[in-house]
């Protein structure tokens, strides 16, 4: 059974994004669903900022495009240079 099965309609969910400096970004959430869990729980993670481009992550049957887009966007890194 996937979890999003196992919720109940009593599910309550809360999702904080805090700034920890210029470059980091903390995301945590609480899940409280008393049908569903003995008790909430929280996970919380930092996600860093990067320097890179960042690509649509974005998946779906016949998207054959991808590899081209991703094919183009390598090839144009390895002629910029470092």
């Amino acid at each position: 059974m996937e979890l999003l099965e196992a919720l109940g309609s009593d599910l309550h969910l809360v999702e904080r994004f805090s700034l920890l400096d210029a470059d980091t970004l903390l995301y945590r959430f609480t899940v409280d669903d008393e049908t569903a869990f003995t008790q909430p729980w929280s996970v919380e993670t930092t996600m860093t900022r990067s320097a890179d481009p960042l690509f649509e992550y974005a998946c779906h049957e016949g998207n054959y495009g991808l590899f081209n887009i991703l094919a183009g966007a390598r090839a144009e890194s390895r002629t910029a240079g470092p």
